[in-house]
């Protein structure tokens, strides 16, 4: 197997990658993969076929296998501060959370009494409040149904762990997608994909957001547009967009890039020592090892 495509803009980046790790193909041959969330207690990894309309789970034990069908066309997932699985749903326009007793427990579907677009990705801070983004594209034809939106925004929600009040924190972007927090919770960073653009916001003691800014631009050939998105324990930036994977340090200059043979639309942090980067490309799941841990997601 041949060794990365790295593009080097910083030489910071190659404390991050070894110039002859190998990008490992895990699993092949579906239709349109996201929302990778690893299992820090179980070691497993779940994630989202949308088109398949199918949530996966792998491990290095047992490789691939179901974890539910009809999914209403999940996309981002994560684990809440008790380990229960949270989905962003294309189909139904909900975020959920699945219980201890595989029973699903709709935890947002509405605002001001209007349907919400199709959560897309979704985050937990440490005191359990949920903060997720809502583009439309769960409502268009290419990983959704076709449908009207009943807002007239793409938002940014923080929903409160104690009464489930859910708060618009952000209305202003043109198409919000993958979002993250910096490793002290301090900050938090979304991404707009239409804009090639990451924003980040410092987080208020009540969850609000404030001091909104750019953090950094995206570019570059290849395909994809700013998606999934997360911090490493040393707090620099990976975003998926065009071309493959780009990584940003703390203060927004640009290292480089991880090229990748497709559009790669999410990632997450994994294996025991969580420096594994499991990468959803539409169709193929991709491991590659890095240098520096992600951050376990409880």
């Amino acid at each position: 197997m041949p060794p990365i495509q790295l593009d080097v803009h910083d030489r910071r980046l190659l404390e991050i990658f070894d110039e002859n790790a190998e990008l490992q193909t895990v699993s092949s041959g579906h239709r349109f993969l996201e929302g990778p969330a690893w299992h820090p207690h179980d070691k497993h990894l779940r994630f989202s076929d949308i088109k398949g309309n199918a949530t996966l789970q792998w491990s290095e034990s047992t490789g691939l296998c179901g974890y539910r069908d009809n999914s209403h066309m999940a996309n981002g997932n994560t684990y809440d501060r008790q380990g229960r699985l949270l989905s962003c749903h294309h189909a139904s326009s909900r975020v959920t959370r699945m219980d201890d007793d595989e029973t699903m427990t709709v935890l947002a579907s509405r605002y001001q009494g209007n349907e919400l677009n199709s959560p897309n990705d979704i985050v937990v801070k440490s005191d359990g409040a949920i903060y997720f983004t809502d583009p439309p594209y769960g409502r268009e034809a290419k990983v959704g149904i076709p449908r009207e939106p009943h807002l007239n925004f793409n938002g940014v929600y923080r929903l409160d762990p104690g009464d489930n009040t859910l708060t618009l924190l952000v209305a202003d972007f043109n198409r919000p997608n993958g979002l993250c927090f910096s490793p002290d919770e301090s900050l938090l960073y979304i991404n707009d994909t239409p804009e090639s653009l990451i924003r980040v916001f410092e987080i208020e003691a009540d969850g609000s957001l404030s001091n909104g800014r750019v953090f950094a631009k995206t570019g570059g050939d290849g395909p994809g547009g700013p998606d999934g998105m997360k911090t490493d324990s040393d707090g620099n930036v990976y975003c998926c967009a065009a071309g493959g994977l780009h990584v940003f340090a703390a203060d927004g200059a640009f290292l480089g890039r991880l090229r990748t043979p497709m559009q790669v639309t999410n990632f997450t942090f994994g294996d025991e020592d969580l420096r594994g980067i499991y990468l959803t490309g539409i169709t193929t799941l991709y491991r590659v090892r890095a240098r520096i841990a992600g951050i376990p997601l409880f």
